[in-house]
């Protein structure tokens, strides 16, 4: 199981440390992305090198491949990878009605949601398969991750309050059969994995409220905010994490699941929330897009052609500390595989980083300042 201990408080920000079967780390944290089992363009041993203590792994495509029972039978996810960290899967739900929005015109639906769960088709062959509470749960305990979560609906933020209100229904019926299954069930490798309960609710307060208050009466070893940065504006997403992350319970790690920016963690943070993953910085630097202390920095641009200088001049990564601007680009621009992990590592160094900045900022009782000179360098743009 986990142990989650509060050790300083700044206003809403948290510091806190979390314990896992596969080791203990300060929060708050972000967790790389590791969809099918590898955070693309690195190795485990980059993730360690870089400070990452704990990554995410994707239930639906690790269902769909390699598949769990194989995963179980080659020792679990940590063995299967190589990775001695600990680790977060999420249940697929996201990923499950995420299908929705790439239906053809004429298809046949990819997913039908009932109250006994979900039937959909994979996007790899279009075979049809079906997600229940109990079977992702299983599925999750197979893939023996330190911390699993709970099967829930993620419906568009801006989607009709009658649907929001039918969604929630189901999701914390759902809850309470990922409950009783995760109770029940015999963990394959020991250690119980912790089961965090999500709570939905669109962008209505009395909707959130409600998912949180039925969540938290399960007593379950963590909690997350779900179903932002699904079409709404960044700054509702912000006023609806700073209304909502204090209600979570407070002696539980909060985690705000698929967010996302900088800016967007640094809202989170100020907020309450202790845990975040998002595949924003991996995805963003395979397409030449890197985070900089002074804002992004986008390396396919013609005038870094002769640019000596690193890509972030406060940046101590391997990528700044060795490579110019100007190869960065030209690698990139000659399609060199290296450009991708290059890019790659700076961007996670920089969001571990900021997640460092901002413990030691909270420990402090600075945290505010800290947000706003962090946000302040970011607009200050790369000639500021």
């Amino acid at each position: 199981m986990i142990r989650f201990q509060l050790l300083a408080e700044d206003g809403a920000a948290r510091r806190g440390r979390l314990e896992t079967p596969h080791g203990a780390f300060d929060t708050p944290v972000f967790m790389p992305v590791g969809t099918v089992g590898s955070v693309k363009a690195l190795s485990p041993r980059d993730l360690t090198d870089l400070g990452a203590r704990m990554i995410l792994g994707n239930t639906y495509h690790l269902y769909l491949r390699p598949g769990h029972e194989r995963v179980r039978r080659l020792g679990g996810l940590h063995r299967f990878i190589s990775w001695g960290g600990s680790m977060l899967t999420d249940s697929g739900g996201f990923q499950v009605y995420s299908l929705q929005g790439t239906r053809r015109e004429g298809a046949a639906p990819l997913v039908r949601i009932a109250e006994e769960g979900v039937t959909f088709r994979s996007h790899l062959d279009g075979s049809r398969h079906f997600f229940s509470p109990e079977s992702t749960m299983r599925v999750q305990f197979d893939l023996g991750a330190d911390v699993i979560m709970a099967f829930d609906e993620c419906p568009p933020s801006k989607a009709e309050r009658s649907y929001h209100e039918q969604s929630l229904a189901r999701t914390q019926r759902w809850l309470v059969r990922c409950r009783d299954t995760w109770l029940e069930a015999e963990p394959p490798y020991g250690e119980r994995p912790a089961l965090f309960g999500i709570a939905q609710g669109g962008l209505f307060p009395d909707l959130r409220r409600r998912a949180i208050e039925e969540a938290a009466a399960l007593d379950l070893p963590g909690y997350a905010l779900g179903g932002y940065a699904v079409g709404e504006e960044p700054a509702e997403m912000w006023e609806g994490v700073s209304r909502h992350a204090p209600e979570l319970p407070r002696e539980k790690p909060r985690y705000l699941m698929g967010v996302g920016t900088p800016e967007d963690l640094l809202a989170g943070i100020g907020a309450g929330i202790d845990m975040f993953d998002c595949v924003l910085p991996t995805r963003t630097a395979r397409n030449g897009l890197l985070f900089t202390t002074r804002g992004r920095l986008n390396v396919k641009n013609a005038r870094f052609a002769e640019d000596e200088g690193p890509a972030d001049p406060g940046c101590s990564c391997y990528t700044c500390r060795t490579f110019s601007r100007a190869y960065l680009r030209h690698i990139f621009r000659a399609g060199e595989i290296l450009a991708l992990h290059l890019n790659t590592v700076h961007n996670v160094h920089h969001y571990l980083r900021l997640m460092e900045g901002a413990r030691e900022a909270i420990e402090q009782g600075r945290f505010e300042p800290f947000r706003r000179e962090r946000l302040e360098s970011y607009g200050r743009g790369l000639d500021g």
